[in-house]
């Protein structure tokens, strides 16, 4: 599949140039800025880079990021999604890992439209049909990004490794039932596209969760016990919903403590670490001992 995703604003070798290592960022190794062609518009998008030591290429794990809370406070827009914890479980473990912004996000140019009503000042809309043209805008982004970051001479596209918080979750498994051959696998943290506050939450979340059903490879669920966002009984009819569409995987409740937020858990590797090693190993990928 990966010869569906087709690079149109700029070559390898001169993207290749486009990531360099910037000296303002300490936590980062390389920030970006992208030029792509995405729905007929000339826009770069952001993207956070870190490598292990060595010379690669590496397996890469493409990393997506969720909304902004309500969506009501356009200062948060700007901010970068920067899972620090999570990275570094990943890269001591032999991983480069890419953090795309999608367009509106993290410095990324281009309006950030993934589902606002019609009213922009109100944030988020429940209505389905907006909701689900607002994951579509941002899965034309992941396409566009993805065919930059798999253009990289660090990167071993025999081994890649696609996943996500909240929305960036549910995106990454989506995104994966539209490419299935081009990952190895996807990590699903706490994913879904509408909190349950929405009446039409499960609709639209399990008709997200279907796309991915075509990817026939083993996924991993992560969710957190007190996620106030998506209860695990919600969360768990939208993995049953991947199955019935073809989809295969393993989920995971992580019990978080008491005064950590069950939907911030990308943060608390030490309670995902076991599983996700576990994951990495049955798919031959570089793991903890």
């Amino acid at each position: 599949m990966v010869g569906k995703l087709i690079l149109t604003a700029v070559t390898a070798m001169s993207l290749a140039l486009l990531f360099l290592i910037l000296p303002d960022h300490a936590n980062a190794q390389e920030r970006a800025m992208v030029p792509l062609t995405i729905d007929g518009e000339q826009v770069r998008l952001a993207t956070i880079t870190y490598k292990p030591a060595g010379r690669g290429p590496f397996p890469v794990l493409i990393f997506h990021h969720g909304s902004t809370g309500g969506g009501r406070d356009p200062s948060t827009f700007g901010l970068s999604y920067d899972p620090v914890p999570l990275v570094r479980w990943f890269t001591a473990r032999g991983f480069a890992v890419v953090l795309p912004q999608r367009r509106g996000r993290g410095g990324s140019e281009g309006l950030y439209d993934e589902g606002f009503a019609a009213d922009r000042s109100k944030g988020y809309t429940c209505e389905e049909k907006r909701s689900l043209a607002g994951a579509e805008h941002a899965l034309r982004d992941i396409d566009a990004v993805t065919t930059a970051i798999l253009a990289q001479p660090f990167v071993d596209r025999s081994r890649v490794l696609v996943g996500g918080n909240s929305r960036g979750g549910i995106l990454a498994v989506a995104w994966a039932g539209r490419h299935p051959d081009l990952p190895i696998g996807v990590v699903n943290f706490v994913g879904g596209w509408l909190g349950t506050f929405c009446s039409t939450a499960s609709a639209v979340n399990q008709r997200l969760f279907a796309m991915g059903g075509a990817f026939h490879r083993p996924t991993l669920w992560l969710y957190g016990d007190h996620d106030p966002l998506y209860s695990i009984a919600h969360s768990q009819q939208n993995f049953e919903r991947f199955k019935d569409a073809g989809g295969i995987g393993t989920f995971h409740v992580i019990e978080e403590p008491a005064a950590e937020n069950g939907h911030l858990i990308d943060r608390l590797d030490t309670l995902w670490s076991n599983a996700v090693d576990s994951y990495l190993a049955a798919l031959g990928l570089p793991h903890g001992k």
